[in-house]
């Protein structure tokens, strides 16, 4: 089971007040999570990705165990922390400006 926790405008699109739990396989990758998330929550799809490329929106990061995971891919495996359920999954939601 994976704990997520998503930034406060995905929470609110997604209509949760906390984070979500998920069930995903052993092994499960980054874009696999992405793709249960999407199916759990329909208004979600095309936020955390892009649907044309699959690849994470710009502004949007992974962390897990103090780790940025971002850069890692959609194909990266998720640290077995994070699919256990010892660790939460953030998605955070990058600030800019200048």
């Amino acid at each position: 089971m994976i704990r997520l926790e998503l930034p406060y405008h995905l929470r609110t699109l997604a209509g949760v007040g906390g984070d979500i739990t998920l069930d995903a396989p052993h092994g499960a990758t980054i874009g696999a999570v992405v793709t249960i998330i999407e199916e759990a929550y329909p208004t979600l799809k095309g936020t955390i990705r892009d649907p044309a490329t699959g690849q994470r929106r710009p502004f949007l990061r992974f962390f897990a165990g103090g780790k940025d995971l971002s850069h890692a891919g959609m194909e990266a495996a998720l640290p077995d922390e994070v699919v256990s359920g010892r660790e939460v999954l953030i998605v955070l939601g990058a600030v800019a400006g200048g």
